[in-house]
């Protein structure tokens, strides 16, 4: 028997239901990878098999069953025994994976993680229902519509909080202080997410968080970018990838390359010669080198890690946190229908030094579990400044600046130990690089000077 069939091959990756996020880039990005064409003998004792046990299920099944249900169920259970990637997407599958590439849906505008099974708000989203509620991060939902979350995945949390537009819900959380659960009621709104925002950590010290790999992330990670430089010197930037469940490859290389001048991103292996590619960056870095640091967890996971990978593997930045999820496959999307496709793996990408992740993750340069940190303030403090008719030193504007800057990293320490850890780690990295540029200008200076003089004695 000769069948043929064609094959769909997108360079995005997909993460597993257990991080609640499924990306992929837009039936019409796609484009025909190749043409496979079958020339084997069917097993026919296995067809048999199948055959016979349809047909018992149609005709003794306790309930009736139509023909077009079994099949799909069929299809379902061929692609479910593969791997925990591979899948059959029906109409609201595959609806729900176009809507979280374009980073638009019905919902509530919270970013959230499991924790303790219950779910934690890592951030509301600006301008949303939910901030409008006053939804707060590190809030810890217990109901939704009064549903106890207790024992639910993330990907049943997550399906219950979206909805129609207008659409109302009811949320029950805890908050650390707070008297007891509260319960808001929220209603529905379109959420456009932003998959990247920025913010200033400190004078010259710049935060960049990316929430998931959308099909502009690329861009709009290089626009980010020269938004800061406008603003000011960068002396050092934080990427955080915490929580980022991944999505669209050609964007995680768009994100690199514009911090990378050269060299290999990534590249992809499968067992047919076509889901073969690789990726390149291309000449240019918009932060000049300056310094990066890059946070990861194991919610760090696809596209994520072809980020860290690939600047850890050229040193282009240090890799701190802990261990990422190690989704290291690539799906392809193969549509069977208008509305119906199978989501199937294709092959593994691997790092600039061929390292694969599958299974594994992306191991930090830096461990640092997150952890509840408390700065220890002492009862009283007394120095040279609170004696009586002590002298000044003329620099009043600068112990303003400095003390502003404590409170300001006394708050980030206890609110987000990684972060200020990646901080602190920038401030290192600057204040040696600027030592080391100070004892290479000065050489360059006199070399300048030795063969200026060089030329005017041979001149003479």
């Amino acid at each position: 028997m000769n069948l043929k069939f064609p094959t769909f091959l997108v360079g995005s990756l997909l993460l597993c239901s257990q991080l609640g996020y499924a990306d992929q880039q837009t039936p019409d990005d796609v484009d025909p990878l190749i043409e496979i064409e079958i020339d084997e003998r069917l097993p026919l004792a296995e067809l048999r098999r199948f055959t016979d046990a349809f047909a018992h299920i149609r005709a003794n099944y306790v309930e009736d069953v139509s023909d077009a249900d079994l099949l799909n169920y069929a299809i379902q259970g061929m692609l479910s025994g593969l791997d925990p990637h591979s899948a059959y997407l029906e109409p609201e599958d595959y609806s729900e994976l176009q809507q979280s590439t374009t980073g638009e849906f019905g919902g509530l505008g919270l970013e959230v993680g499991m924790e303790d099974g219950f779910i934690r708000v890592v951030s509301p989203i600006d301008d949303t229902p939910a901030a409008r509620a006053g939804m707060e991060s590190g809030d810890l939902i217990i109901r939704l519509d009064g549903q106890a979350v207790k024992g639910m995945s993330l990907d049943e949390a997550i399906n219950l909080m979206r909805g129609e537009k207008d659409s109302e819900i009811k949320i029950t959380f805890l908050r650390e202080g707070g008297d007891g659960p509260k319960t808001v009621t929220i209603v529905r709104d379109i959420i456009k997410v932003a998959s990247v925002r920025t913010k200033e950590l400190e004078p010259g010290f710049a935060y960049l968080r990316i929430a998931q790999f959308q099909a502009k992330t690329g861009d709009e990670v290089a626009e980010k970018l020269k938004e800061l430089l406008e603003k000011g010197p960068v002396n050092g930037l934080v990427m955080d990838l915490r929580n980022n469940p991944g999505g669209v490859l050609q964007a995680a290389v768009g994100v690199v390359d514009a911090v990378q001048n050269e060299g290999m991103i990534v590249y992809t292996e499968g067992r047919v010669e076509e889901a073969g590619s690789e990726f390149e960056a291309t000449s240019g870095d918009l932060l000049n080198g300056t310094p990066i640091v890059v946070l990861i967890n194991g919610g760090s996971a696809s596209a994520s890690e072809i980020v860290a990978g690939a600047l850890q593997d050229h040193k282009r930045a240090v890799i701190m946190g802990t261990e990422s999820f190690g989704k290291g496959s690539v799906q392809a999307v193969i549509p069977l229908a208008e509305d119906r496709a199978i989501k199937l793996t294709t092959a593994l990408y691997y790092t600039p030094n061929g390292r694969s992740i599958q299974a594994q993750g992306i191991s930090p340069d830096i461990e640092i579990e997150r952890a509840r940190v408390e700065t220890i303030r002492p009862r009283s403090k007394l120095s040279e400044a609170d004696l009586s008719g002590h002298l000044d030193n003329g620099n009043e504007k600068d112990e303003k600046v400095s003390a502003k800057e404590t409170a300001s990293a006394n708050e980030l320490i206890e609110r987000d130990n990684q972060l200020y850890e990646a901080l602190t780690l920038l401030k290192g990295l600057y204040i040696i690089e600027s030592g080391r540029r100070a004892k290479i200008e000065p050489l360059a200076e006199l070399d300048l000077r030795l063969s200026a003089d060089k030329e005017d004695t041979e001149e003479e």
